[in-house]
């Protein structure tokens, strides 16, 4: 005499047991809340603080030199007839205190070399604040 437990091999279970599935769901998704940051819905800024200081006195003075298409070099709207002359408007603002801006504005079809002539007299002679301006006729 023998004792059957269950059913017979004829009958399958059919139905697969899902409660350690959504057990181990359920522990994932309390990690994944507990990990993420909390989002905060705000910006930082650093706003300026009130000063009782004086605002600065007056803007910065600019020194406009111009290079033509053919090398002719313009102080301010006056053209500069020799190099030793543009070395001596050069010196006289190297030497101010506070030197003023120095804006080179090249023509679009002035050859590099009077370009860089002009840029390396500045950096000789201790200019420190230049730079080219009217790069937007370049971008064609």
């Amino acid at each position: 005499m023998s004792m059957t437990v269950g059913s017979s091999d004829d009958d399958m279970m059919v139905e697969m047991n899902t409660t350690p599935l959504i057990d181990v769901m359920l522990v994932l998704l309390i990690m994944f809340i507990i990990t993420i940051p909390p989002q905060t819905h705000a910006v930082k800024l650093n706003m300026p603080v009130n000063s009782n200081s004086a605002p600065p006195p007056k803007p910065p003075e600019i020194v406009r030199i111009d290079v033509d298409f053919d090398g002719t070099i313009g102080w301010n709207g006056e053209i500069v007839p020799t190099r030793a002359e543009l070395q001596a408007k050069l010196y006289r603002t190297a030497q101010l205190p506070d030197q003023p801006e120095v804006h080179l504005r090249p023509n679009k079809l002035v050859t590099y070399k009077y370009v860089a002539m002009v840029m390396a007299e500045a950096q000789r002679l201790g200019v420190s604040k230049i730079g080219i301006v009217g790069n937007e006729q370049f971008m064609q």
